[in-house]
């Protein structure tokens, strides 16, 4: 019988054999062929290389299909060395196993939405291999058990789509815009028009199958509670591969009301928008009233003006919606020829800027790419801006050369009556709302400085008007200038900076379930949960808590 320590080197020399054996594959075949060998091996289904592998001279239509922000189509982003197509969960599971073994950094994409393009490029780590999810969206549907599990490469509109198949008194309370996919959209938490009523999307998740950091598949029973708390709200790419998740379905009425109204500074708009913020998060909760700001032309030749559009959701008929608005928000002067009646399914397409009467079967073919190149920042409300400060928002976005958006998503209702601990995402009770900030500038502009310089200076300004100690941020609408991870190592203190902006105090809880499931950090991008560093630091965060 071999004593321990003898067992030990065995060991570490198969170890070493092993590694010598891919160092030698890797001196004579490409990465590429090297991975696909090693998956072939490792998963259940043979990998047919040619429709799931690719490399630079084949991937530009694949890497750009699901690039949503389109600064990061110019040539100076940085691109993967090859993107996997996976086909069957097992190909998922044998790309990190073999990842691990070749020593790649991996990015992972189900919808390619993120905001500074962490999910299919890198600013702090070259070269990387990119998992793209697109194959794996298969939706299945369970209306006797009010549930569905969905693919990670499903989009938004594709669950919608599939629930209304299934029922017209079903829906899901999950995001706005229909091409985002789902994979990454609840690890961010996803808000959308019935938060006020459901809460998030994450807060409607009651189970998952995660690949972990060593290539197994874990739900929900076999993760453990800390890890499914974590990856329903604390952001993607950090604790594993999404492969599915169990949603739970909501009821939703036969017949909904929406409405979309326009006001010009003209008209009254920074006095409206006042009003909106003083009702908005005390509304009923079967009501979500959105409004979004943007330059529009002015009746007067040659001139701008801001327009400010409210559209809204009501899980209602549109007589209780008339008596809703009248006793609470009666300066929107709201009249019955404003309110549509639909059907839930419907009044997705109309929430995402679509005609009354666009066929439901665009949720299936929602585009994947934003008209321009943009950068975004967003903030939480808890305080009514004030007119004065309102009017200096309108300054700056009449400027000339930029085309700007402000969008605020009003909380309260069933976001104030769930802790701030219960997942991830803290953004809950004393929030009036959340506003998002996003500039463009044209596709092809050399030089986007100008409208860079501009949203910053914007987020200064309004620093005094938000949210304060932490200023706090939301995840899914990612932002790179709050602070990024260092290449090699990062510190819990460090990672603060802009963690705890998004997490607040969630934030030690997270890097305490990183440090347990990832503690070598195999999943990292530059926002992602940091492990806990050996030896450094482990004290100060259990002494906090």
């Amino acid at each position: 019988m071999l004593s321990k320590s003898s067992s030990t080197m065995i060991h570490l020399l198969y170890s070493l054999l092993l590694l010598q054996s891919y160092s030698s594959c890797a001196s004579s075949a490409s990465t590429p062929e090297n991975f696909i060998q090693c998956v072939s091996m490792n998963s259940e289904l043979s990998v047919p290389v040619t429709t799931t592998v690719f490399t630079p001279k084949n991937f530009t239509s694949v890497l750009r299909s699901t690039k949503f922000n389109r600064r990061f189509l110019e040539p100076s982003v940085l691109e993967p060395e090859f993107i996997f197509t996976p086909l069957h969960d097992s190909h998922v599971q044998a790309a990190v196993i073999c990842s691990k073994k070749l020593g790649l950094h991996l990015r992972v994409r189900s919808g390619g939405h993120d905001y500074e393009g962490i999910s299919y490029t890198s600013v702090m780590e070259t070269p990387f291999a990119l998992i793209d999810l697109v194959n794996l969206r298969l939706i299945n549907v369970d209306i006797e058990d009010n549930s569905a599990w969905v693919q990670s490469g499903a989009n938004v509109g594709e669950v919608y789509y599939r629930i209304a198949q299934k029922s017209k008194l079903h829906g899901f309370p999950a995001g706005l815009c229909p091409s985002v996919g789902i994979g990454g959209h609840i690890t961010g938490g996803a808000y959308g028009a019935m938060l006020r009523k459901y809460g998030l999307a994450a807060d409607n998740v009651i189970d998952a199958r995660i690949v972990d950091v060593n290539g197994r598949i874990l739900d929900r029973e076999a993760m453990g509670e800390d890890l499914f708390w974590a990856i329903r709200g604390g952001g993607g790419g950090s604790f594993g591969i999404i492969l599915w998740w169990r949603i739970k379905l909501v009821p939703v009425p036969a017949t909904v009301t929406v409405f979309r109204i326009n006001r010009t500074l003209e008209q009254g708009a920074t006095k409206l928008l006042y009003r909106w913020q003083q009702v908005v998060d005390k509304l009923d909760e079967d009501l979500f009233l959105k409004v979004t700001m943007r330059v529009v032309n002015a009746s007067e030749r040659g001139q701008r003006t801001v327009a400010a559009i409210f559209e809204a959701l009501f899980l209602g008929r549109g007589n209780r919606l008339l008596r809703v608005m009248q006793r609470s928000f009666p300066e929107l002067d709201l009249a019955r020829k404003d309110c549509v009646e639909m059907s839930w399914i419907e009044s997705v397409v109309f929430l995402d800027g679509k005609l009354i009467g666009t066929p439901i079967e665009y949720l299936l073919q929602a585009k994947h790419i934003s008209q321009a190149p943009f950068k975004a920042k967003s903030d939480y409300v808890k305080v009514p801006i004030p007119e004065e400060a309102l009017e200096g928002l309108w300054e700056r976005m009449l400027e000339k050369d930029i085309w700007s958006f402000i969008l605020w998503n009003p909380y309260g209702g069933k976001m104030s009556k769930i802790s701030e601990s219960e997942i991830p995402f803290p953004h809950r009770k004393g929030n009036i709302f959340m506003s998002h900030w996003l500039v463009y500038w044209e596709v092809g502009q050399k030089d986007s400085k100008r409208q860079i310089d501009w949203i910053r200076e914007l987020y200064e300004y309004v620093a005094p008007y938000v949210s304060n100690s932490p200023r706090e941020a939301f995840v899914n609408y990612r932002d790179l200038d709050l602070g990024i991870n260092w290449k090699n190592s990062t510190s819990f203190e460090q990672a603060s900076v802009w963690g705890e902006k998004y997490f607040k105090d969630n934030f030690e809880r997270l890097v305490r379930v990183k440090s347990t499931v990832d503690p070598d950090n195999f999943f990292r991008h530059e926002q992602s949960i940091p492990p806990l560093q050996r030896n450094l630091g482990i004290q100060k965060i259990l002494c906090k808590t």
